[in-house]
């Protein structure tokens, strides 16, 4: 697989659960290399008189540039972190969409690219940013934290039950050199991991925290999804691809909760209409790559497609 090659994972069963309507309009939040925006914008089909059109993000320059193939005039792609939804939509005069499509994590162009520092299989810079035009890359985020701020992130982004250890390490390491490229921390972590999980580098979970972090990719993820659901026409479909279980986390507990709205106790005398409203309504059982995916594309073994759609006067509210 070369470094601009990227398999779009359950690509059929995320544009089926759009449901897309050729008149509609809807958002891939998270272009990569476009193979999900390609399948939507081929739903949308290209009779002349249909009014539907796809606006895409991604704050990677890089996805940007690869998306500038595609003339297609119902597309529109803007370079944007999807946190900043609602500003693009505002921006394009957009106020609902028909559906939105997440597909969260790193792409693999961004894991096979040496130069952004994202995997260990490479000695290269330590950047790991998603967008390199802005932000704090790795390798500064490391210069400059505490040990007991590198062990929370490590810990709670990679849940690495060595945190402690490794931020010990990596702190009396750069007070001799300063940590600046991937082998150098993939070295060091391996040293401060007692027990190896077999089949695992032991550094895979440091990297992981650590792009998280740099990336606020939770953070990112809890701020949309609110924003997705409150511009979701009634009936517009809101699915989210996660590939490990904080961001599956996050996404299955917002799906839930917009869906069953906390109820005052039993016997409140509260009337039906002032009750809380479920915004969303859950799409069927989350959904998982076949054995024949995951053979073709093994870093997809971990996804799930999780669907909700928004409740409104003309939408039923059963599951």
């Amino acid at each position: 697989m070369s470094g601009d090659t990227h398999v779009s994972v359950l690509l059929a069963e995320a544009v089926a659960a759009l449901a897309v309507n050729p008149d509609g309009i809807y958002v891939d939040a998270t272009f990569g290399r476009g193979g999900h925006s390609r399948a939507i914008l081929d739903a949308l089909g290209s009779s002349p008189g249909a009014k539907g059109r796809l606006i895409a993000l991604d704050r990677d320059p890089a996805a940007i540039a690869a998306g500038a193939s595609i003339s297609n005039p119902r597309f529109t792609l803007v370079h944007a972190a999807f946190s900043e939804f609602d500003t693009v939509l505002d921006r394009l005069g957009v106020e609902q969409v028909d559906g939105v499509l997440l597909d969260i994590g790193v792409s693999s162009p961004q894991l096979n690219t040496p130069e952004r520092g994202m995997s260990f299989r490479f000695d290269a810079p330590l950047d790991m940013r998603m967008d390199t035009t802005q932000g704090e890359t790795a390798a500064e985020f490391l210069a400059r934290a505490s040990q007991s701020e590198i062990e929370r992130v490590i810990k709670d982004y990679g849940e690495e039950r060595f945190a402690h250890a490794i931020a010990k390490a990596l702190v009396a390491a750069r007070g001799e050199q300063c940590i600046s490229r991937t082998g150098q921390l993939a070295a060091l972590v391996a040293k401060a991991v007692r027990t190896r999980e077999p089949g695992q580098h032991p550094a895979t979970r440091s990297f992981q925290a650590l792009r998280i972090h740099v990336n606020r990719e939770l953070e990112e993820l809890s701020l949309t999804l609110p924003r997705a659901a409150n511009r979701l026409a009634p009936g517009g479909r809101l699915a989210v691809i996660c590939f490990h279980s904080l961001e599956d986390r996050i996404a299955k507990r917002f799906m839930r909760d917009a869906a069953n709205p906390p109820q005052p106790p039993k016997g409140l005398p509260v009337r039906a209409v002032d009750l809380p409203q479920p915004v969303l309504r859950l799409v069927g059982k989350a959904k998982f790559p076949s054995a024949e995916e995951i053979a073709a594309n093994p870093r997809c073994r971990s996804a799930v497609l999780r669907v909700a759609e928004k409740i409104g006067p003309d939408v039923g509210g059963g599951a």
